[in-house]
């Protein structure tokens, strides 16, 4: 049986002067986080169009590019998108191409080894909402939330 952090919170965390990411935090595996992850966006009836290793990248490069810290022990980013949802937010104005393909990712960092985190970045209001709702609904069902 998976077990669950059962004070997993959603924080909203300011990563630049315009982003703001949404996150949850569980005890779970990275492995099962990704599993669940993978469910989640299968139940939706939606499919992965990309997997971006973002982790595996940054440690293969980090001596290249003069890198001296390991930023994750793991860290993966999933795209996809919604063909119902994105004709709909992209009626209301379609210059919310911009925002698609739609990312959630899971990370574990290296000073919270037993801590895996997932999230995506929060949308701007009006129509782009119905996303972070999709992202938000996915992204807690994942971990067993929902």
């Amino acid at each position: 049986m998976k077990k669950f952090l059962t004070s997993a919170a959603l924080m909203l965390v300011a990563t630049t002067a315009t982003a703001d990411i949404v996150r949850y935090d569980t005890e779970q595996s990275f492995d099962d986080v990704i599993f669940g992850l993978e469910n989640a966006i299968l139940d939706e009836g939606l499919v992965v169009d990309h997997i971006s290793h973002t982790g595996e990248m940054l440690a293969r490069t980090k001596e290249d590019v003069g890198g001296t810290v390991d930023l994750f022990i793991h860290a993966d980013v999933y795209s996809f998108c919604s063909a119902r949802i994105s004709r709909e937010v992209m009626e209301a104005d379609p210059m919310n191409v911009s925002f698609c393909p739609y990312q959630i990712f899971v990370i574990v960092q290296p000073d919270t080894p037993d801590t895996t985190t997932i999230g995506f970045r929060s949308y701007p209001e009006g129509a782009m909402q119905k996303v972070e709702a999709l992202l938000d609904g996915i992204a807690r069902a994942s971990i067993g939330l929902e």
